[in-house]
């Protein structure tokens, strides 16, 4: 499903092997949180998506479990920025943003984190929304 969604409006995507229901626990048990009902069914499809110029539009499990955990460990982060705790990120946008989940309050909704100014900004109503709408909005396609 997720796959061919993806393909049809990324031409050229690349996707990686699925991830294992086991792999799946073990990300929520790092991250001390469940993964959104979206982006774990994507990740039983792919480990990640990336666009042809390299753009990781989902990151892979292990880049979750990474990003997420400097984020909300690097106390540089905690003295420029208002609290990451309650994002999950996932993937990157353009020019360097990343993309989140909020998590708490849980809700299905992506937002783009734009760490210049820490801006925090509402860009899809859910995962699905996300890939097909808004990374193909005028002036974001490939």
């Amino acid at each position: 499903m997720w796959t061919k969604l993806i393909a049809k409006v990324w031409p050229g995507a690349v996707f990686n092997a699925p991830v294992s229901s086991e792999t799946l626990r073990l990300v929520e048990n790092r991250l001390g949180q469940p993964l959104p009902d979206e982006l774990e069914s994507l990740l039983r499809h792919t480990d990640g998506v990336r666009r042809s110029d390299g753009t990781e539009l989902v990151w892979s499990v292990e880049r979750i479990i990474e990003d997420n955990d400097f984020f909300r460990h690097d106390e540089r982060f905690s003295e420029l920025y208002m609290p990451l705790e309650p994002l999950l990120f996932f993937g990157d946008a353009d020019e360097g943003e990343q993309c989140a989940f909020v998590r708490r309050p849980e809700r299905p909704d992506v937002f783009v984190w734009r760490h210049a100014n820490d801006d925090r900004l509402w860009v899809a109503d859910d995962l699905r929304d996300y890939l097909t709408r808004y990374l193909v909005g005028p002036g974001r396609a490939e």
